[in-house]
């Protein structure tokens, strides 16, 4: 099955979030093992996890996680999901590396995805956004030279936008 999701492409934090959506109504990828397949062929895990009721369980508590991040600052479930697992530091043949170890198969999509989230915030918390459409729950790291991307696409949603100002204009 193709992903359905109308915006790909984010860093993993936010391609979690963003298996949620609205098109004609909520629509939520990870409602069961099928879709949750389908997110992990597309953020490129699907060799690296199984797609299981634990898997599921464990990447809908770091979507939640992310989520209270982002949207609410609480950090207490993030926290939750990162002690699943670490980065062991190590000397290898190929020079230094960050080794993840996730002892839990189930949870390192979930690990990942809360450690990616870590990254965006030590990079650039203030281009973490959701799209500024007031019916679009997607979420977009704003890549833009001036930082002042409004819409997760402005094909989608800021022509909406757009058309709906004029519009509003004319009449």
């Amino acid at each position: 099955m193709p992903d359905p999701r109308p915006h790909l492409g984010e860093p993993l934090a936010l391609d979690l979030l963003n298996t949620r959506w609205i098109e004609n109504g909520p629509q939520d990828l990870l409602t069961d093992v099928a879709g949750l397949r389908v997110w992990l062929a597309s953020a490129s895990l699907a060799d690296r996890a199984t797609a299981d009721e634990a898997t599921l369980a464990a990447v809908l508590a770091a979507r939640t996680a992310v989520y209270d991040v982002v949207v609410h600052g609480s950090q207490d479930a993030l926290n939750e999901v990162l002690a699943h697992g670490r980065i062991r530091r190590a000397l290898t043949e190929s020079g230094p590396a960050d080794l993840v170890e996730v002892p839990e198969k189930p949870w390192l999509p979930a690990w990942l995805a809360a450690d990616n989230l870590l990254d965006l915030l030590r990079a650039a918390p203030d281009r973490i956004r959701q799209c500024a459409h007031p019916e679009c729950v997607l979420f977009f790291y704003d890549t833009s030279k001036n930082g002042t991307r409004r819409w997760h696409s402005m094909a989608t949603c800021g022509n909406r936008t757009k058309a709906a100002r004029h519009y509003a204009r004319k009449v």
